[in-house]
């Protein structure tokens, strides 16, 4: 079992977790209706993708858990 030798500080234990953040959501406007979506994903409320239709709008639903 692994026992470390000598107590970690705290400078040394924050400087290893400066990396671990989490990056904030990079939205993008659509090119059809320009709604914003996430990157090279369909298009929640219009269901275009880059320049071609892929859901029929009519069909396009939200689920409240998939939200």
């Amino acid at each position: 079992m692994a026992v470390q030798q000598n107590k970690v500080s705290k400078s040394r234990r924050n400087m290893r977790r400066a990396h671990d953040s989490l990056s904030a959501a990079n939205p993008n406007e659509c090119t059809n209706c320009g709604e914003q979506k996430r990157p090279h994903h369909i298009c929640p409320s219009c269901g275009h993708y880059a320049t071609r239709e892929v859901i029929v709008a009519d069909a396009v639903e939200m689920d409240e858990d998939a939200a």
